[in-house]
């Protein structure tokens, strides 16, 4: 899979369709990641596995594909709404009405649909770049979702939230996502512990809608110290990493957490690098 991401010349909308969807099933393979859902287990969620994910990354992968080409024709932020509530309803029908990748859907689709207009226009930058520059503003405006699980947390606790995140131009993916995986590239040679090092840092500083949905402030700040743990303790580096993890994921698991949305970041930061 991290050949077919990194070897994929990721020029039309076809092809950034096919690479997000790679990237999001590579953060899926990944194990392990506390509470999340990978090959090994269902981690915090009683509702889903790695085959109903998989299923819901491929249902997706056209509609990556048009908004990369939406993006690529200047399309405003009205047409990738449009086309993200199609994603919704696709990956609905593909998983029996579990949301599995909603937040991907608006992360990865703007990233997608920045790369088509980057593609188009030679505007100079990062995708980021590009999402803060394009539709920016837009995505501030709204409208907001007001009964989603991300829209009522960032209200409750006041921050800002998956929009701010990328009406600013994803600060989180370019700031601490991607200096992670390159800082993992010198601790471990396996791909794999390169992401659960990476998804360790967005652990460590993200404040994670999902952290707090299940687990309140306490969840927030019991999560984001165990990931600060296992990074002081040398990370991915650390001869015991693996056995450390794992114990992390069970202690996220029997509180019922699950950084869904550090693990967005993840797969978003894995296309990137394919992209940049």
């Amino acid at each position: 899979m991290t050949a077919l991401v990194s070897s994929v010349p990721v020029v039309s909308g076809e092809d950034l369709g096919h690479a997000a969807t790679a990237c999001l099933k590579l953060e899926i393979a990944a194990y392990p990641k506390p509470g999340l859902v990978s090959p090994v287990d269902s981690g915090a969620h009683d509702d889903m596995d790695a085959a109903l994910m998989n299923r819901s990354a491929d249902a997706l992968q056209p509609f990556f594909a048009g908004l990369a080409d939406a993006g690529a024709r200047g399309g405003g932020t009205d047409r990738l709404r449009a086309i993200g509530i199609d994603a919704e309803r696709a990956m609905m029908a593909a998983t029996g009405g579990v949301n599995t990748h909603r937040g991907a859907i608006f992360g990865m689709g703007l990233l997608c649909a920045a790369a088509g207009f980057r593609t188009r226009y030679g505007m100079v930058g990062t995708l980021g770049a590009v999402v803060a520059h394009r539709w920016g503003a837009e995505i501030m405006r709204g409208p907001v979702p007001l009964h989603s699980h991300g829209s009522v947390v960032a209200r409750r606790h006041a921050i800002g939230g998956a929009r701010a995140e990328a009406a600013a131009g994803f600060p989180s993916l370019y700031g601490i996502a991607m200096p992670a995986l390159a800082a993992a590239r010198h601790l471990a040679a396996d791909a794999e512990a390169q992401r659960v090092h990476a998804l360790m840092a967005l652990i460590a500083a993200v404040d994670d809608t999902n952290l707090l949905y299940r687990g309140g402030a306490a969840g927030l700040v019991f999560a984001q110290a165990q990931a600060r743990a296992f990074l002081d303790a040398g990370g991915v580096g650390a001869p015991d990493w693996r056995a450390r993890a794992i114990a992390i994921h069970r202690a996220f698991v029997a509180r019922r957490l699950s950084p869904g949305g550090c693990a967005d970041l993840l797969a978003m930061a894995v296309f990137v690098e394919a992209c940049e």
